[in-house]
């Protein structure tokens, strides 16, 4: 498949997707190098390395740095008071690990290392964000949300030592397999993401859809041994992802709960409880009424866009992705800072914005490329703006402590 789309008639197609991304990575590292140079704290910069890649390694890269030198503990930290601290077990494995074999090989330093993995690993996942979305909605549709993944508020962690442009590329990768019924390779991405990100909730139910639109069209269309073993074993590796993770924790400390208690860690040692941070954060910032009422505002104008004629284009498991996501995240995490970044994998919304998720059958999605493209650059542009201001208030690290990104 990907081999398909980097060869023959496509190949204009792909240099297209990597001039897009590498301007707007132009643009991004510009606006990091504004804020390494002339905005940000001196005592951020160790004096060891060039002070843009101590930049790099900010905040989550810390962890990341500790996990590719040290490894993970084999005891959980805890306080006089025996409760369990912030530690290494919070962040998945593959992104520090694969940057631990880099250094390994070439003697980098880990700011440098970490910064050339994930600037690579995000060409990858604009490749296969475009490679899936054109195979839905087209080209024009395609380049345009590719462009506005790369001008997002918080694309500068797409080439920093985070782990967004991993995630991008997994959750592509899982989606096109999907999308093909390319049902064990999927199952396989499936797995690698569970060492990765913890979306396994959301992608099993993308999976699940996957399989029973399938299962529905058995007498049109039959399904094989082979392919039954194949849509379950994508069911399989799904739910498996969600656990693996927590599993290598519970062996390497012997807690079955550390990996669980570590994530309490970030609140104050405070429950996972579903639903409950998200609405409180919203209270917070928008009142006890005001707060709930916006929250559900926003859940229905999701539905809305997702569920109406305009979002038939991305197909049923894009539009799964897009509902089931958001649900996940409101109901697993605390909407605070980092929320910029989570949003980075609606990637589907983007064509969205640009009115390219018609139907490609439907005239009613019909416009000319030059309104397309208008809406595209006048969206990049506004992003940008908005970029600028997500680097100065969220990555400039103003010391004693702040708000991460």
């Amino acid at each position: 498949m990907i081999r398909r789309a980097l060869t023959g008639e496509r190949v204009p197609f792909v240099l297209t997707v990597l001039a897009v991304w590498t301007l707007l990575r132009i643009v991004t590292t510009t606006i990091l190098l504004w804020v390494t140079y002339a905005e940000q704290d001196p005592s951020v910069f160790t004096g060891t390395q060039p002070p843009f890649f101590d930049v790099a390694i900010l905040w989550d890269g810390k962890w990341y740095q500790r996990i590719a030198v040290e490894g993970y503990p084999g005891e959980l930290p805890v306080d006089a008071a025996g409760d369990v601290q912030q530690n290494p077990w919070a962040f998945y494995p593959v992104f520090p690990l694969t940057v631990r074999l880099l250094m390994g090989g070439t003697g980098l330093p880990f700011g440098v290392a970490a910064t050339a993995v994930a600037t690579v690993l995000g060409y990858a996942a604009a490749l296969a964000i475009a490679g899936l979305l054109r195979h839905l909605v087209g080209a024009p549709g395609a380049l345009a949300a590719v462009a506005l993944v790369g001008a997002f508020p918080a694309a500068p962690t797409l080439q920093v030592a985070y782990t967004e442009s991993l995630a991008l590329l997994l959750l592509a990768t899982v989606l096109w397999l999907l999308v093909r019924r390319r049902w064990l390779p999927a199952a396989g991405v499936a797995l690698l993401t569970g060492l990765a990100r913890p979306i396994a909730l959301p992608l099993g139910l993308v999976a699940l859809v996957a399989v029973l639109v399938r299962w529905r069209s058995r007498h049109e269309e039959p399904i094989s041994r082979g392919e039954g073993l194949g849509m379950v074993s994508a069911l399989a590796a799904c739910a498996a992802s969600g656990l693996i993770w927590p599993a290598v924790a519970w062996v390497r400390t012997g807690r079955p709960d550390a990996y669980t208690v570590t994530m309490s860690a970030w609140r104050q040692g405070e429950p996972i409880t579903p639903f409950v941070p998200t609405v409180e954060v919203t209270q917070l910032l928008f009142g006890d009424l005001r707060g709930p009422l916006l929250l559900l505002g926003a859940g229905g104008l999701l539905v809305l866009a997702v569920a109406g004629p305009w979002a038939r284009g991305l197909g049923v498991e894009l539009r799964t992705w897009c509902l089931a996501y958001p649900l996940y995240l409101a109901a697993a995490l605390d909407p605070w800072t980092s929320i910029y970044r989570y949003l980075l994998p609606l990637f589907p919304l983007f064509v969205l914005l640009v009115g390219a998720g018609w139907a490609r059958d439907d005239r009613r999605g019909r416009q000319p490329g030059w309104l397309l493209g208008v809406r595209t650059a006048v969206l990049v542009t506004l992003f940008v703006g908005w970029q600028v201001w997500w680097t100065w208030e969220l990555f400039r690290f103003v010391p004693p402590s702040d708000f991460p990104p």
